[in-house]
C-alpha cells in the first residue's frame, strides 16, 4: 500500500444558491455546508452544486422513492480533486456519499445524515490497457458499457453484466455480479487492486496487477463491497477476457419454476460450463410480453441460457442442457447466435425490473437479493412464493440462478402504509428464508439502508468485527453513515 500526495489545480467558479439542510440541525447543518462550500467552491468552480434539483438526484438511486438529499454535490475529475474535496469534509464533520450513477436499488447513494454526494461520474477513463496480460486500469466512473466499448476493437471483454450500465466504482462498491457471474466470478473475482481515497484524504493503491499474492492483509478484499463506508474508490486494476470463439443464447420454456430450476441444478452438477443462466418466472414474462415485446413466448417460468466456448464445445454443451430440459418438461427451445438477435434476448432480461412493473401501474417495488447454495434453491424459492401467496401482493421471480442468486420484486400502492409494510415485511422473510437455507440476505446488491436488520441474523457476533474495521479506518464515521452495518 503505496501513499500519494495530491495536488489540485483551481477551475472555473460559478454561482450557486444556498443549500436546505435538514439534519441534525437546521443551523448545525447549514454551517456545515457553507464552511465546505466556502472551502471547495474556489477549487470546484461548476463542479461544487447546490442546487436543489442536482441535490433531489443524488438523494435517491433506482429502488424506493423516499428521498433524502444531500446538502452539496461535488463532481471531481480526478482522484487528487477526490482526496481534497474529502480532507474538507473531513475537517468540517460531513458527510460523504460517493456516488456512481444511482443505479443502486438498497439505498446506497441516499444522504439520510445529510452532506457531500460525491458524483464519481467525471472520472471516466480507461487508463491503460494490457491485453497480453488480460487486465486494464479505469477510473471509477468508467461504465461497463463504455469499457467495453474500449475492448471490443481488441478481441476482448469485461463479463461482469448486472443489467444496469453502472460504473465500475460502484460495481465493486457493492460487489455486484449479474448474468455471466456463473463462469466468470463477482468484482471480488475480478477486481485485482485498487486506488482509494481514505476518510482522512490520504491516496492508497491496494494490489496490483499480479493474479495472486500473499503479501500481507488483502485490503483490496476489505474495500470491495464496502458500499462506500471505509472509503472512496476513485480507480481499478481489472481483469479482462478474450470474446470467445462462439457465443450462443437460447431461451427454453418450464411448465413450473421448480422444473426450471431442478433443469439448472443437474446442469451445474454434471459441469456444463455455462456462462449464463436466467430464470424469469411466469409473472416477469407477462410483464416482459408487454415492456420488451416479448409477444411470441408464453408466459411460463423461462430459462435465458449463454454458451460460450469452440463451436464443437459449445454444440456439446447445448445438446447435454436440451437432454436435461426435456426430462424436466422443457419446450419451446429457441436459439439466437447473431448479435442482434441475443442482444434483444438478454434486453428482455436486464428489463426485467422495469418489466415487472408494468403489472401494476402506479405502484412502487422493493426488490429481494437472496442468495443460496444451488442444491437449496428450489426449496428456497418453494417457502418465498408461498410467504408471496400470503402478502396478496404481485412479485414476479427473476434471477442469475447458475449461482443461486435470485430477486422476488413486491409491489405495492406508495398511497397505502399498509400495503407498504407488507412488502417490506415480505423482503425480510424472503432474507431469512434464504439465510435458513444456508445463504445470504444479498447476493449482489449489498446492505444499504434496506437490510440492515437481516444482517444482524446473518452475521451476529461477526458484526462487532466489522464495527472495528469501520472504527479503525473511519474514526469519525462520516462515510456513507448510515449503510451497510446495523447499531450493536
Amino acid at each position: 500500500m503505496t501513499h500519494v500526495q495530491a495536488t489540485l489545480t483551481p477551475r472555473a467558479q460559478t454561482s450557486a444558491a444556498a443549500p436546505s439542510p435538514i439534519l441534525p440541525s437546521l443551523s448545525a447543518r447549514a454551517a456545515r455546508a457553507e464552511a465546505v462550500h466556502a472551502e471547495l467552491s474556489p477549487l470546484l468552480g461548476t463542479g461544487l452544486s447546490t442546487n436543489a434539483a442536482i441535490r433531489e438526484q443524488h438523494g435517491r438511486g433506482e429502488g424506493l422513492s423516499d428521498l433524502h438529499p444531500p446538502e452539496l454535490v461535488a463532481f471531481p475529475e480526478s482522484t487528487g480533486e477526490v482526496a481534497m474535496i474529502v480532507r474538507a469534509c473531513n475537517a468540517h464533520a460531513m458527510p460523504i456519499i460517493p456516488f456512481g450513477v444511482g443505479t443502486s436499488l438498497e439505498g446506497h447513494v441516499c444522504a439520510p445524515f445529510g452532506g457531500l454526494s460525491l458524483d464519481l461520474s467525471r472520472m471516466d477513463k480507461v487508463l491503460e490497457i494490457n491485453a497480453e496480460s488480460l487486465d486494464c486500469k479505469v477510473q471509477a466512473g468508467v461504465t461497463r458499457i463504455g469499457l467495453n466499448a474500449e475492448l471490443k476493437s481488441l478481441g476482448l471483454f469485461f463479463p461482469l453484466d448486472p443489467g444496469a450500465n453502472a460504473t465500475l466504482g460502484g460495481m465493486a462498491a457493492t460487489r455486484a455480479s449479474g448474468t455471466n457471474a456463473v463462469r466468470y466470478g463477482t468484482m471480488r473475482e475480478v477486481t485485482l487492486g485498487l486506488t482509494v481515497v481514505t476518510p482522512s484524504g490520504e491516496i492508497v493503491h491496494t494490489g496490483g496487477r499480479a493474479r495472486k499474492s500473499s503479501a500481507g492483509y488483502d485490503l483490496t478484499r476489505i474495500y470491495v463491497g464496502s458500499e462506500g463506508t471505509l472509503g472512496v474508490i476513485t480507480e481499478l486494476q481489472v481483469r479482462v477476457f478474450g470474446v470467445p470463439e462462439t457465443i450462443s443464447s437460447a431461451i427454453c420454456q418450464f411448465p413450473d419454476v421448480d422444473s426450471a430450476v431442478r433443469t439448472v441444478m443437474l446442469a451445474l452438477q454434471i459441469g456444463i460450463p455455462m456462462a449464463r443462466i436466467e430464470l424469469v418466472d411466469h409473472l416477469a414474462m407477462k410483464g416482459a410480453a408487454i415492456y420488451s415485446k416479448l409477444t411470441d413466448l408464453a408466459p411460463l417460468p423461462t430459462l435465458f441460457l449463454e454458451f460460450h466456448g469452440g463451436p464443437a464445445a459449445v454444440a456439446e454443451q447445448i445438446a447435454t442442457l436440451r437432454e436435461i430440459a426435456d426430462d424436466f418438461g422443457g419446450s419451446a427451445f429457441r436459439f439466437a447466435e447473431r448479435e442482434e438477435d441475443r442482444t434483444r434476448l438478454w434486453k428482455a432480461r436486464h428489463d426485467a425490473y422495469y418489466s415487472g412493473r408494468t403489472l401494476a401501474p402506479g405502484c412502487e417495488s422493493i426488490v429481494s437479493d437472496a442468495c443460496v447454495p444451488i442444491s437449496e434453491l428450489a426449496d428456497c424459492l418453494a417457502a418465498c412464493y408461498a410467504a408471496a401467496e400470503t402478502s396478496g401482493l404481485i412479485c414476479p421471480v427473476v434471477g442469475h440462478v447458475g449461482d443461486g442468486n435470485f430477486h422476488m420484486m413486491a409491489m405495492f400502492d406508495p398511497n397505502d402504509p399498509a400495503a407498504r409494510a407488507r412488502a417490506e415485511t415480505l423482503m425480510q422473510q424472503v432474507s431469512m428464508i434464504a439465510q435458513n437455507h444456508g445463504g445470504t440476505c444479498t447476493g449482489e446488491h449489498g446492505v444499504g439502508m434496506h437490510k440492515l436488520d437481516a444482517m444482524r441474523h446473518e452475521h451476529g457476533e461477526a458484526l462487532s468485527v466489522m464495527w472495528a474495521i469501520k472504527h479503525a479506518l473511519d474514526p469519525k464515521g462520516l462515510m456513507n453513515p448510515g449503510k451497510t452495518l446495523p447499531t450493536l
